[in-house]
C-alpha cells in the first residue's frame, strides 16, 4: 500500500508535538482551574512522531485483531456544543470555575469591554445562526489563548449560556457513571464539515467552512477510514436519520453506496447482536443533532435511544461507543485548545478577509464519555483527544496504517478502557430518562437579553 507523504514543517510537527506531548501528560491547560500546569516545550520530552502509512504494531500485519475483547466499535457524533455548554456544571472533571456559592464565575466581555457572565438557560431551544462557529468567529473566541471573543465574535451574549442536570439528565447520568474525557477537543477551529473530514480521513484537506460538497470534491490525499476498513474485510455501516454524513466527502458514498443504512437498521442491529464491527450513527441534522435553533431535548431523546440500544443489546459485552461532538458551536469553554500536530502540508483555503491559520491547532472542547462494559468506572480523561483519535483506535485494534500525522499521533481513547479486569459495567447502569422533547420550548426560545450583564 502506497501512501502520499505531504510533509508539513518538520519544526511544526515538532513544536506541536512537543506541546501536545505535554499535555498530555500533565492532563491540564492553561485555563484557570487548579492543577499542574502542563510542560513547556522545552521541558517535554523528545516525542517519537509516527508518520502517515505506520502502524501501531509494527510486528504485526495490517488488519491483525489486537483488541479482542471489543468486537463492535459505536461512533455517535452530534453537533455543535462545547464542553462548559453542556458538562460545566458536572461536578467531576474539568467543568466552568465557580466561586463560594457554586454559580461559575467565566466571564467574557462585550464590545464596550462590559463582563458578560456565564448563566443558566432558561429553556433548551436555541436561537437561529446564534451563536456562531465560522473559522472567523472561532479564532475570534479562541484570541490567542485568552478564550475571551464569545461575546465579540458575533454570537453575543447566548455564547456564555449553559444547560444542566436538570434540562439534560440523560447526558449527565451517562457522563456521571462512564468515563468522561475532559480533554476532547475538536480537530480544528472551524465548523462541522471541516470537524468530520477529520473524523473521516486525519484531515480536512484545504477546507474550512461549511459549504455544500460536490460530487467533484476530491478524495481525500491518503483515503478515508472507510477505506482502510474495506481494504480489511472489516464491516462498517454508516446508519443515517437524513443524510448520511459521509456524503461530507462525497467519494466516500460513491465508492461504498451499500454502506448506507438507515437509523431504525441499527436499533434493529443493536437488538439481534449483529451491528457491524464499525457503526457510525448520524442524527437527522435538521431536527436530531442540536445544532441551532434545534431544541437539545429532541437530540438527547434521540442520543438516548441509541445507547440503550447498544447496552441492552446482546453484543453489549463486547462493544464500545463514543458520544461525542464534532465542533463547539460558539458556545463558550474555559479551556484553550491546545497545537496540535499538522496533518500534512495542506493548507487551509482561505477567502480574503479569513484570519490566517492553519491546521496546527485542536479546536475547542466538546462533550465525550467512553460507554462500553470495560469502561473504567470512576475515571475522568485528562488525556489530549480529537475526532482522530477515534481513528487511532480503529487503527489500534485493526493494526491499520495511519493516514496522516495527526491520526498517526493521536492518543486511542484507550486510557478510559480496562481490557485485563472484569468488566466494571457488565450489567449497565440505569441511566435517567431523557426529557420529553415536547416540554422544552413551552417558555419559547432562550432570549438574548437572558442572563445579562452582572
Amino acid at each position: 500500500m502506497s501512501f502520499q507523504d505531504p510533509r508539513p514543517s518538520r519544526r511544526a510537527i515538532l513544536a506541536a508535538g512537543g506541546l501536545a506531548a505535554g499535555w498530555a501528560l500533565t492532563g491540564c491547560s492553561s485555563g484557570k482551574k487548579s492543577g499542574s500546569a502542563p510542560l513547556s516545550p522545552s521541558a517535554s520530552p523528545s516525542p517519537v512522531i509516527r508518520n502517515p502509512g505506520s502502524r501501531p504494531r509494527p510486528d504485526l500485519p495490517e488488519g491483525t485483531d489486537t483488541i479482542p475483547q471489543i468486537e463492535h466499535i459505536v461512533i455517535l457524533m452530534m453537533e455543535n456544543h462545547s464542553y462548559d455548554n453542556y458538562l460545566g456544571m458536572l461536578r467531576r472533571g474539568d467543568g466552568l470555575p465557580r466561586g463560594a456559592d457554586g454559580k461559575p464565575t467565566s466571564s467574557n466581555p462585550d464590545s464596550q469591554g462590559r463582563p458578560v457572565r456565564s448563566y443558566h438557560f432558561d429553556s433548551t431551544c436555541q436561537l437561529p445562526k446564534i451563536p456562531k462557529q465560522d473559522w472567523n468567529d472561532s479564532h475570534i473566541q479562541w484570541n490567542n489563548g485568552r478564550n475571551d471573543g464569545f461575546v465579540r465574535s458575533g454570537s453575543g451574549q447566548i455564547a456564555m449560556g449553559y444547560w444542566t442536570a436538570d434540562d439534560l439528565p440523560f447526558y449527565y447520568g451517562l457522563a456521571q457513571n462512564f468515563p468522561l474525557a475532559d480533554r476532547y477537543f475538536g480537530s480544528v477551529l472551524a465548523q462541522t464539515y471541516p470537524n468530520r473530514r477529520f473524523l473521516m480521513a486525519g484531515t480536512a484537506y484545504g477546507q474550512v467552512g461549511d459549504p455544500f460538497p460536490s460530487l467533484s470534491d476530491p478524495h481525500p490525499p491518503n483515503g478515508t477510514i472507510f477505506d482502510r476498513l474495506s481494504q480489511h474485510g472489516i464491516t462498517w455501516k454508516d446508519y443515517a436519520s437524513g443524510l448520511a454524513s459521509i456524503l461530507i466527502i462525497p467519494s466516500i458514498y460513491q465508492k461504498y453506496p451499500n454502506h448506507v443504512f438507515k437509523t431504525a437498521d441499527f436499533l434493529r442491529d443493536a437488538a439481534a447482536g449483529t451491528l457491524p464491527q464499525v457503526s457510525l450513527v448520524d442524527p437527522d441534522f435538521d431536527k436530531q443533532s442540536e445544532e441551532n435553533p434545534q431544541n437539545v431535548l429532541v437530540g438527547e431523546a434521540f442520543a438516548a435511544s441509541i445507547i440503550n440500544a447498544v447496552m441492552q443489546g446482546p453484543a453489549w459485552d463486547k462493544t464500545l461507543l463514543i458520544w461525542c461532538y464534532d465542533e463547539h458551536g460558539g458556545y463558550y469553554d474555559h479551556v484553550p485548545p491546545p497545537p496540535a500536530i499538522p496533518p500534512d502540508s495542506i493548507k487551509p483555503v482561505l477567502s480574503a478577509g479569513e484570519i490566517p491559520g492553519g491546521y496546527d491547532r485542536y479546536g475547542f472542547r466538546v462533550p465525550c464519555v467512553i460507554v462500553s462494559p470495560r469502561a473504567k468506572a470512576g475515571y475522568v480523561s485528562h488525556v489530549v483527544h480529537d475526532h482522530t483519535s477515534i481513528l487511532k483506535l480503529i487503527e489500534t485494534k485493526w493494526n491499520l496504517p495511519a493516514i496522516t500525522y495527526r491520526d498517526a499521533n493521536a492518543s486511542n481513547l484507550l486510557d478510559s478502557i480496562d481490557l485485563k479486569g472484569a468488566p466494571a459495567f457488565a450489567d449497565p447502569p440505569d441511566l435517567p430518562a431523557p426529557k420529553n422533547p415536547a416540554l422544552g420550548c413551552s417558555s419559547g426560545p432562550v432570549s438574548s437579553e437572558a442572563g445579562a450583564l452582572p
